[in-house]
């Protein structure tokens, strides 16, 4: 049985991301998102064209705006073969026939990437349970949470379930559900809102697949960059502000108990203090459409303010310790008949499949 708090499945994070398929280019070799990623990217196409969900593998490009930047492309080319991905380092005149609008002294080409409509997989997936006998409840928020030396009993909005063992998977509230079961996580999670513009339709013809920027290697999050959406859409962006709610999508979402909690979190305080610089960079993008129209403009100059409408946001759930890092791997918090999965920050989408494949592994282990 899965219990969810909202009237539909997929209403979140698993719906309101990129919806980039990752090829695994970027994340530190041999860790979990590594091998989760490459694996579940796999599993994730696989999946897509068998159920009929919009996909393609189209490709990506990570640009170099400059030489100062040059480094940092190499270090993720490195990285990328180690983790056995695709890639190669290409010039301006390759890159021009990829991306004719995209400005950069080099880049590194990612066949391995794509995008997929992840809202439609999280249906799909919630039919699948049905049909095998399972059950989806919406509407279902968790209230409490007993886990016994016997059993588990989950007490919801819409009624009890008593199992023999549970997964915590509650993204942005997986630090309280943790708690709840007894767990006391040694992260929270604190939530980020990550603004997005979309191009006209007019001008999509700005980008033809997916461009990205030399990420901050200080930071999990990858910069703004453009993505072409499975319906055709391109999508900038997103920025990556705290958020004043666990489900702040907008400045106007605002909810005491979160926004005191996460204030109050040394970690946070740690990582503000760390990185002041970065914080206001990013304030700056969300709140001047001028000013992260310049950010995006260093990837494609042509692109103007104007060429930009306002599109929904998305809020990551972000864990952070109590030293002020970031936790930039899956982490897992066990226990005797339950798991909590504290941190499954991105390319947890595309991993998705193979990451419920490690969880179920770690509880088929108790059985």
């Amino acid at each position: 049985m899965v219990v969810e708090k909202e009237d539909r499945v997929g209403a979140h994070q698993s719906s309101r991301n990129s919806g980039v398929i990752h090829s695994g280019i970027y994340y530190r070799p041999g860790s979990l998102k590594a091998i989760n990623c490459r694996e579940g990217k796999r599993r994730m196409v696989e999946f897509c064209e068998r159920e009929g969900i919009a996909h393609e593998m189209c490709g990506k490009v990570i640009v170099a705006v400059d030489e100062s930047e040059r480094p940092g492309l190499q270090r993720i080319l490195e990285r990328g073969r180690a983790n056995g991905i695709g890639a190669e380092l290409i010039g301006k005149d390759r890159l021009r026939e990829l991306e004719p609008h995209a400005r950069g002294v080099a880049a590194i080409y990612v066949k391995d990437a794509g995008i997929a409509d992840y809202g439609g997989v999280c249906r799909r997936l919630a039919e699948i349970i049905v049909e095998r006998g399972g059950e989806v409840v919406l509407g279902a928020e968790v209230i409490r949470l007993s886990v016994r030396r016997n059993g588990v009993t989950v007490q919801t909005r819409a009624g009890d379930v008593d199992a023999a063992y549970g997964v915590n998977c509650a993204g942005l509230y997986a630090d309280r559900i943790a708690k709840m079961s007894g767990k006391n996580p040694s992260v929270r999670v604190v939530p980020f809102r990550g603004e997005y513009f979309e191009l006209k339709p007019e001008r999509r013809g700005l980008c033809r697949n997916l461009i990205y920027p030399v990420p901050n290697p200080a930071f999990p999050f990858l910069g703004v960059h453009f993505t072409r959406m499975f319906d055709g859409r391109v999508e900038c962006g997103p920025s990556a502000i705290l958020a004043t709610a666990r489900e702040g999508y907008t400045l106007r979402d605002v909810v005491p108990r979160d926004l005191i909690e996460a204030a109050r979190y040394p970690g946070l305080l740690r990582l503000v203090t760390r990185h002041w610089r970065t914080g206001i960079h990013e304030i700056r993008q969300t709140l001047s459409k001028t000013y992260y129209t310049r950010t995006l403009q260093r990837l494609i100059p042509d692109v103007t303010e104007d060429d930009l409408v306002a599109a929904p946001s998305g809020v990551r759930a972000q864990a952070i310790d109590r030293q002020g890092n970031l936790v930039d791997d899956f982490y897992f918090e066990e226990m005797d008949r339950f798991v909590n999965v504290c941190n499954a920050a991105s390319p947890a989408a595309t991993a998705s499949l193979n990451v419920g494949k490690l969880i179920a592994g770690r509880i088929a282990a108790q059985f």
